[in-house]
């Protein structure tokens, strides 16, 4: 028996390899390559156990493709920007960079001792310059080719630390960091067309064999290509209309009411008791993620209106405004049929005046509509409905569209759940949008020369709100266009922008342009992406989001990133709760 120090024999190969260069890639390799990719790492400033379980598995994968002769490509760098590093920077009192620097420094330490096979030639950090800038000449491509643009979209705003939240940052209707009561606010935002794209990341979705099946169903789910109709309904004793969009179109007969969205622009116009206004105070308090609405009550409050049916004028159906119907999903508007919808059955046990009316009816037997809403099936019968009585469900939609065409009161549509990726966010921690306001010129990129546009240094957080938007002078700049006086955007952008294209930039880190093509013909698409499932539905759209739009501006020859995808899952424990639910 031998003793040995383990630490001094791990630390003399792990030198060697370093200085032999044992896993820097070649770019110019006649080897048949492999690209081993584990998704990026947040700095916060020490590696756990699910770093490890994560970054043990590409490693594995490519010390194995080592051994097979492949030209093997494994990096690794920073997802550096966020919202974590203000909050440690309020409360420790230090420059975000400092502490994003100094957790760089210890983390790449930790994955160094623990011996992954890393070519940390090709270290990335999204925060250096050197990186954004590439994404802020990328957001002028996209704004030149009509893929980002500027609208005023409804916000969630935490009133005390005066930011945009997102869904995911709301937490019973309260800012998951202040506390205060969230509100619903309009405000100028920058937004992506990612649903310029909707049919292609749907259909090819079909073509990543390598991918969990899980995954690309969440993705189908999210993107949620639905057919059906926009039809409208007149209004009693008024000229107004009221336009509805509706997958169900077939169960028209079904309805007993129509909902509005608390913003609907309808409201705008009718009178507003003490009760719709409270109701209405009420939903914008409320969250608006689709987790949180299942969740909740359903509830309406009524506006003292009706809506004549479209195929019998003798049916009125009350016109109410409901918590769970969105401004942001088809029209604003719905038509609830609570015998075949959960929601609007909630709805109609909950307010207990919302007749439930049955349009369909089971080949297998009875239906039971005292606890729960019917979901039919194409094959279902519908009962109840007039002319398409008697008719297969999937007959009558097809019924009911044509005549609807027929009377000139709707169309047939295809309607996508995917909603543009709103883009803006309130900090200083993020990359700044390359955009100059000026009165007289209006909306001008920066010119490409000028980039990047940094962040200044010397920050203050001490009001609430976007510092860059209380800095004294960095704000203030000349037009580029007359000379004139100006001021910067002072969003910066949400940090999927970062991550959604760095796969591409590791092919060649010092290229002059944001990616070098030729290095990524050879890369590209990684053949082995790794990473949590928890981003199946943000990153890894937003990334075959770029990957599009980059092909289509010129910068790649691909139009997919990842060609194998691997979730990892999770090192967990046992936890327990008290009574109280602690």
């Amino acid at each position: 028996y031998i003793p040995m120090n383990i630490k001094e024999i791990e630390e003399k190969w792990q030198r060697a390899w370093d200085e032999g260069n044992a896993f820097v890639s070649d770019n110019n390799s006649q080897k048949p390559k492999y690209y081993v990719l584990e998704m990026w790492p947040y700095p916060s400033g020490k590696c756990h156990v699910g770093h490890l379980r994560n970054y043990s598995i590409g490693d594995v994968i490519a010390r194995f493709f080592r051994a097979k002769d492949y030209n093997v490509l494994h990096p690794m760098g920073w997802d550096a920007f966020g919202l974590p590093a203000e909050n440690a920077a309020i409360t420790n009192k230090l420059h975000p960079e400092t502490w994003t620097y100094s957790n760089i420094d210890v983390m790449r330490k930790q994955l160094k001792a623990i011996g992954l096979s890393y070519d940390w030639k090709r270290e990335l950090t999204t925060c250096d310059p050197s990186y954004y800038k590439h994404e802020q000449k990328f957001f002028i491509d996209l704004l030149n080719k009509g893929l980002a643009y500027q609208k005023e979209s409804i916000v969630n705003w935490d009133p005390v630390d005066q930011t945009v939240l997102a869904n995911e940052q709301v937490e019973n209707g309260r800012g998951w960091r202040s506390g205060a009561l969230v509100e619903k606010k309009y405000l100028k935002q920058w937004f992506l067309k990612i649903t310029n794209y909707n049919e292609e990341l749907l259909k090819d979705i079909d073509s990543l064999d390598g991918w969990p099946d899980k995954v690309k169903t969440m993705q189908k789910n999210w993107i949620d290509k639905s057919q059906g109709a926009n039809f409208y309904f007149n209004v009693v004793d008024s000229d107004q209309k009221i336009e509805v969009y509706t997958t169900t179109p077939e169960a028209i007969f079904g309805a007993t009411f129509v909902a509005l969205a608390y913003n609907h622009p309808f409201i705008e116009n009718i009178k507003q008791t003490d009760e719709i206004k409270q109701f209405i105070d009420k939903c914008i308090h409320n969250s608006t993620a689709e987790s949180d609405i299942e969740k909740a009550k359903k509830e309406a409050v009524f506006t003292g209106l009706f809506a004549a049916h479209p195929f019998d004028k003798n049916i009125k159906l009350p016109i109410i405004i409901a918590n769970f119907v969105l401004m942001d999903y088809g029209s604003g508007a719905i038509y609830g049929c609570p015998a075949h919808d959960q929601r609007d059955f909630e709805l109609s046990q909950n307010t207990k005046n919302l007749p439930v009316r049955q349009i369909a009816t089971s080949k297998d037997g009875d239906i039971d509509l005292t606890s729960k809403a019917y979901l039919y099936k194409e094959d279902d019968i519908i009962i109840n409905s007039s002319f398409l009585t008697a008719m297969t469900v999937k007959d009558a939609r097809e019924k009911v569209i044509n005549k609807f065409e027929e009377l000139g009161i709707g169309t047939r549509k295809i309607n996508y759940r995917l909603r543009d990726w709103g883009i803006s966010r309130q900090r200083y921690w993020g990359c700044p949008i390359p955009i100059i306001y000026c009165e007289k010129c209006g909306t001008v990129p920066v010119p490409i020369n000028e980039l990047p546009v940094e962040l200044p240094k010397n920050i203050s957080f001490e009001k609430p709100g976007n510092p860059l938007e209380h800095h004294p002078s960095w704000k203030h700049v000349d037009c580029p266009t007359c000379k004139g006086k100006a001021t910067r955007e002072t969003d910066t952008f949400d940090t999927f922008f970062e991550s959604s294209w760095y796969f591409a930039r590791f092919c060649n880190i010092h290229s002059n342009e944001m990616v070098d093509t030729k290095s990524c013909d050879y890369w590209l698409p990684v053949d082995q992406y790794i990473g949590g499932v928890e981003h199946a539905i943000l990153h890894l759209l937003y990334a075959r989001f770029f990957t599009k739009a980059m092909a289509d501006i010129g910068y790649l020859n691909i139009r997919e990133p990842f060609k194998n995808l691997l979730t990892q899952g999770m090192v967990l424990h046992i936890t327990y709760k008290d009574k109280s639910g602690k």
